[in-house]
């Protein structure tokens, strides 16, 4: 939300929280990969830390990483991210050269994974909507201010 924040000069209500993949990016495994690899951009989701951002070639989303490294004639990249965004990148542009960013701490992969996004299935989203649980209550003025928020966001897709 910072990054948002920040490129627009809007003045944003942000949630008191971060991304633990993204805050876990190591700066100095970073750098020592682009000294490994000089000719690699490096891209980044805006949820990293802002001194990784700020090294950073290009800063998108998941969809607009994947769409950048599809569009370049760049042929590698260190990608700040979560690992799982790799699978998909190898299948657009299987002869590029994708690089995971390394988390800070030692881990057998190098890289930097969520655990909770492997917890959603496309069994339990089936699950979900066909059987509508599990069901989750949220105070009415949240609510509200969420319904404005989703309902302009829709207006602007």
């Amino acid at each position: 939300g910072k990054y948002v924040a920040k490129k627009t000069g809007r003045n944003l209500v942000l949630w008191d929280g971060a991304c633990e993949v993204h805050v876990e990016i190591s700066v100095d495994k970073l750098k020592f990969l682009q000294g490994k690899y000089p000719n690699a951009e490096l891209i980044a989701h805006p949820e990293c830390q802002e001194s990784i951002l700020d090294e950073a070639d290009f800063v998108g989303s998941t969809t607009a990483l994947l769409k950048h490294v599809e569009e370049s004639n760049v042929q590698e990249f260190i990608v700040a991210t979560e690992v799982g965004i790799i699978h998909k990148m190898k299948q657009a542009v299987p002869h590029k050269k994708l690089i995971p960013a390394p988390a800070v701490t030692n881990n057998t992969c190098a890289c930097s994974e969520c655990p909770y996004m492997k917890l959603n299935t496309l069994e339990k989203i089936h699950a979900s909507l066909v059987h509508l649980q599990p069901e989750i209550f949220v105070e009415e003025s949240i609510r509200l201010k969420a319904l404005k928020s989703v309902n302009r966001m829709l207006e602007l897709s």
